[in-house]
C-alpha cells in the first residue's frame, strides 16, 4: 500500500490566502447586491443555486457526524470537531441566507403565483404542503431540527473536552439515534419544497436520496481537503494515520457509486412508467444545451471519479486527490443548476448569468469560511478527551485487517503498523 505523497510532511503557508475570505465576500456581494437591485428574478434563482450548494455541505457534516456516533466509529474522531463547525453554520447562519429565499419565494415558485389550487390538479392534490403557510412552516421546522441536533452535538463535543467523562459520549449518542430520523426527514422535505418545488407538478419518491447522495458525496471531497490543509498545518498531524485518507476517500467512491445508482434508478423508473406528469421533468432537461449538461453529469459526476478513485494506492497521494475534490465541487454545483436552473431558462444552460451565480457563490463562500474559521480559532483542532482517540491515532491495531489498515500483511509496512514479530530466534 502507497505512502502519502511527499508533500505530506511539509509545512503549509496559508498567510498568502488569509484575506482570500473577506475577498470573495465583498466582491461576491458587491455582484449579488448588482443583480439585486437590476436582474432581480435572475438574482433569486442565482442565490437559490449558491444557498443549496452551501447547505448541502452542511447537511453532509451533519450527516457524517451522526454516523460516526450511530457506529461509534474510531478512524473518524479527527475530522469530528471542524464537522461539528461546519454543521452548526445552519443556525442562525444559513437560516439568515435563506431570507432572500423566502423574500423572493413568489418570484422563485411558479406554483405560489397560482391565485386558485383548484385549476391544478397536482397543487391540489398536494395541499395543504404546497401553500403559502407551509413553506415557512416548513423552512422553520427545518432549521429548528438543524440548529437543535447540530447545537446538542456540538455542545457535548466541547463538554466531552473539558471532563472526559462518559456522559458526553452517550448523550451524543443518543441524539444521534433519534437524530438521523430528524435529518432524512428534515433533509427530504428542503429537497422537495425548496428545489423540487420548482416544478411541483412532478414528484419523485427517490428526490430526497438523491439530493442526499450528492450532498454528502461533495461533504466527503471538502473533509478530505480540509483533513489534508489541518495535517500539512501540524493541527492534526498527531491523531492522524494514513488509514484516515483511505477512509475518506473509499467512502468517496462509495458515494460515487450511490449517487450514480439514484440518479439512474430515478431516470429509468419514470422513463419505463412513460406517464407524461413524470416524464415531463427530464424532457425539459433534455433540450438545448441541457442535453450536454446531462453528458456532463454522466460523464464527470461518475465515470470520471469512479475510474479515478479506482486505484488503492491514490487515495493517499493528495496531488492527485485535491484536483479530484475540486472537481467534486464543480460537478456538484453542475448537478445543482440541471435541477433549478432549466425552471427559468428551459432551452439551455444560461451562460450569460454566470458572473451572478458565481457572485453568490462567492458572496456566501467567504461568509461561512470566516464564520467557520472563527469558531474553528476558539476550541481544541479535535476531540481531546474522545475514548475512540488512541484507536484514532493509530495506536492500537492488534490484527491488520481492512478496518484497521489493509489485508493481513498489507499493513506491515505502514508507519503506524503493529510491531512484527519473527518467533523465536
Amino acid at each position: 500500500m502507497a505512502h502519502k505523497s511527499s508533500t505530506a510532511n511539509q509545512p503549509l503557508d496559508l498567510s498568502k490566502w488569509r484575506n482570500v475570505p473577506t475577498i470573495l465576500m465583498v466582491a461576491g456581494g458587491i455582484i449579488s447586491l448588482l443583480g439585486l437591485g437590476l436582474f432581480r428574478r435572475q438574482f433569486a434563482y442565482s442565490w437559490l443555486l449558491a444557498f443549496m450548494f452551501y447547505l448541502s455541505l452542511c447537511l453532509g457534516s451533519l450527516f457524517l457526524i451522526l454516523a460516526h456516533h450511530l457506529f461509534d466509529a474510531g478512524w473518524s474522531v479527527a475530522i469530528r470537531r471542524f464537522c461539528d463547525h461546519i454543521a452548526s453554520l445552519m443556525f442562525p447562519w444559513m437560516a439568515v441566507l435563506f431570507l432572500p429565499i423566502a423574500a423572493l419565494a413568489k418570484t422563485i415558485y411558479p406554483w405560489m403565483t397560482e391565485p386558485n389550487p383548484q385549476r391544478d390538479h397536482a397543487l391540489a392534490a398536494k395541499q395543504p404542503l404546497f401553500s403559502m403557510p407551509m413553506f415557512y412552516v416548513v423552512a422553520a421546522f427545518c432549521f429548528a431540527v438543524w440548529w437543535f441536533l447540530s447545537n446538542r452535538l456540538r455542545y457535548w463535543s466541547l463538554q466531552q473536552d473539558k471532563t472526559g467523562e462518559a456522559k458526553p459520549t452517550y448523550r451524543m449518542r443518543f441524539y444521534s439515534g433519534f437524530g438521523v430520523f430528524l435529518f432524512a426527514i428534515t433533509l427530504s422535505l428542503a429537497a422537495i419544497m425548496w428545489m423540487k418545488g420548482l416544478q411541483h407538478q412532478w414528484f419523485s419518491t427517490m428526490y430526497g436520496v438523491y439530493y442526499f447522495a450528492g450532498s454528502v458525496w461533495m461533504t466527503l471531497a471538502t473533509v478530505y481537503v480540509i483533513t489534508m490543509v489541518l495535517d500539512r498545518l501540524g493541527a492534526l498531524t498527531e491523531v492522524l494515520h494514513e488509514h484516515q485518507y483511505y477512509f475518506i476517500g473509499s467512502l468517496l467512491f462509495a458515494f460515487t457509486v450511490f449517487y450514480a445508482y439514484i440518479h439512474f434508478a430515478q431516470y429509468f423508473i419514470i422513463w419505463n412508467g412513460n406517464m407524461p406528469e413524470e416524464t415531463f421533468w427530464y424532457v425539459v432537461r433534455e433540450k438545448g444545451t441541457w442535453w450536454w449538461i446531462g453528458l456532463i453529469i454522466i460523464f464527470g459526476h461518475f465515470f470520471i471519479p469512479f475510474l479515478g478513485l479506482l486505484r488503492i494506492d491514490v487515495k493517499h497521494v493528495f496531488s492527485y486527490m485535491v484536483p479530484l475534490c475540486v472537481w467534486a465541487w464543480l460537478m456538484h454545483w453542475i448537478d445543482l443548476s440541471f435541477n433549478i436552473m432549466p425552471v427559468p431558462y428551459p432551452d439551455g444552460f444560461p451562460l450569460q448569468w454566470v458572473w451572478l451565480h458565481l457572485g453568490c457563490w462567492a458572496f456566501m463562500g467567504g461568509f461561512l469560511t470566516m464564520l467557520f474559521l472563527r469558531e474553528y480559532r476558539k476550541y481544541p483542532p479535535y476531540p481531546i478527551k474522545d475514548p475512540r482517540l488512541i484507536e484514532a491515532m493509530g495506536l492500537f491495531h492488534p490484527v491488520p485487517t481492512q478496518i484497521s489498515g489493509g489485508e493481513l500483511g498489507e499493513a506491515d509496512d505502514l508507519r503506524d503498523a503493529p510491531p512484527q514479530f519473527g518467533g523465536p530466534r
